[in-house]
């Protein structure tokens, strides 16, 4: 009965942590890099240098460690929040032309290894 119990438990703890989703789920690189190619994110954003917007590097410092960093990321890309400039105006940030989830998660974690 005692090995019965214990089956039991180990898997379903194995179930649990297979549906659970990494939280270092590999990133797709190229997909993300193409999201933002069409995007034209790189009118506003560089990998190291701020240009109107923050680079990735800033974007990363701030959300990296944050349990809603990713979550933070995606509002920010999907919502249109206004932004304010470097120069002090203000404007609406661009939206990711994408409503799929998986690539919208994928770009928040690939800024977020910057």
């Amino acid at each position: 009965m005692r090995n019965i119990t214990f089956l039991a438990l180990a898997g379903s703890c194995l179930l649990a942590i297979a549906g659970m989703e990494s939280a270092h789920a590999a990133v797709d690189a190229a997909q993300a890099q193409a999201l933002m190619t069409s995007n034209k994110c790189g009118r506003c954003h560089s990998a190291e240098k701020t240009k109107s917007g923050p680079s990735l590097k800033k974007i990363a410092e701030k959300y990296r460690g944050c349990a809603d960093g990713v979550d933070k990321i995606i509002a920010n890309i999907t919502t249109a929040p206004t932004v304010k400039m470097d120069d002090g105006t203000e404007e609406e940030h661009m939206v990711i032309k994408t409503k799929d989830p998986e690539k919208l998660k994928n770009l928040a974690r690939w800024i977020l290894e910057r």
